[in-house]
């Protein structure tokens, strides 16, 4: 048809997802060069392909269907295949420096695949991005007492990481040499229950990847002006 965007197919999801728990990096980019062969461009794959395939792996586990290494090989598979794609449609330079924006794992959190494709799309977005991988805690708040980001986005990928995690940003917060922080979480819990970002005392959350650069702009420009947006 046409005028018709080109987007990812029922159930290609779900033949990553199998593809991905068996086959190497070589093989899941030949799977995502046919897709991109059809005009859907690198960041439709990172969010409408790579990240629902990292959840549904996460389903997974919880299922008993695969265990913990299946998966974590898994993820590093898929991690693989951002890097490349990053690799071969580089982002243009916007010349100007943009808003700054640190990507990181809940602390003890073992899966960082959210913070890896969160980084690459707000990058592809104009944000200067930072992205911490295993980061400890007091990592992870001398980075912000350091360096002035205007946002912290933390990724949760296991509900044991939701009783510490009002404290972490309480803590972030008053060590940022940024007044103005803006605090998004993500991960499958907060899909689950959007509310309980502001429970935990995040200034907000998103269904995906571009929805949340949408939010991440709202709230920065809030908070520049001295009021708070809605996310």
């Amino acid at each position: 048809m046409r005028g018709t965007t080109p987007a990812i197919l029922r159930g290609e999801v779900e033949s990553f997802t199998s593809l991905v728990l068996t086959a190497e990096a070589d093989v899941l980019l030949d799977y995502v060069d046919q897709i991109c062969a059809r005009g859907i461009g690198a960041e439709a794959v990172l969010v409408e392909l790579l990240a629902p395939t990292a959840r549904r792996l996460g389903e997974f586990w919880e299922q008993d269907y695969c265990d913990f290494i299946d998966v974590t090989m898994a993820l590093w598979r898929l991690q693989e295949v951002v890097h490349e794609l990053a690799a071969r449609v580089p982002v243009a330079d916007s010349g100007a420096p943009g808003r700054r924006a640190l990507f990181a794992p809940m602390p003890g959190d073992q899966h960082s695949f959210g913070a890896v494709v969160m980084d690459e799309i707000f990058t592809r977005d104009g944000w200067s991005t930072e992205r911490l991988t295993e980061a400890t805690t007091p990592e992870l708040l001398a980075r912000l007492a350091t360096t002035p980001f205007d946002l912290v986005g933390l990724t949760v990928s296991c509900d044991c990481h939701i009783r510490p995690l009002p404290a972490l940003i309480t803590a972030m917060r008053n060590v940022s040499c940024n007044p103005r922080l803006c605090v998004m979480v993500g991960g499958r819990v907060f899909l689950d229950d959007p509310e309980l970002a502001g429970q935990v005392g995040a200034d907000g959350t998103a269904a995906d990847a571009r929805l949340a650069v949408a939010l991440a702009s709202r709230l920065v420009s809030a908070r520049a002006r001295g009021v708070i947006a809605a996310a």
